[in-house]
């Protein structure tokens, strides 16, 4: 029986690693050792970005609630108190969404939130 030599496995593993260094400035694109560690960085730098993909977006919702409720003469904390005391559950990016498109209806919930606290 001929013997197997693997090669055709290392090639698959090695193009494979290279496609992912697509676009990769340099050796990185071009020579395995470096792609790899390049490739194996950047999926450390993605897997760590997803996380902080939700933080970023609550502080931006945050920021333009704040925004919106001193317009209408409360701060922040004052305003998510209120609704928690008056019953009314909108997540903090239906909120935001809300101080933007629609400025009565969230001087409506101010209001409301006012009375309750």
């Amino acid at each position: 029986m001929a013997r197997v030599k693997g090669a055709l496995a290392t090639r698959k593993r090695r193009n494979k690693v290279l496609k992912l260094a697509k676009g990769y400035w340099g050796g990185k694109s071009k020579l395995f050792k470096t792609a790899k560690e390049a490739v194996y960085k950047s999926g450390q730098y993605a897997y760590i970005s997803r996380r902080l993909k939700k933080r970023d977006f609550r502080r931006l919702w945050i920021t333009r609630i704040s925004a919106a409720c001193k317009m209408n003469g409360m701060n922040y904390s004052t305003f998510i108190n209120g609704l928690k005391k008056a019953d009314i559950s909108l997540n903090r990016k239906m909120l935001s969404e809300i101080a933007i498109n629609d400025e009565a209806g969230f001087t409506a919930l101010c209001e409301k939130a006012k009375t309750a606290v």
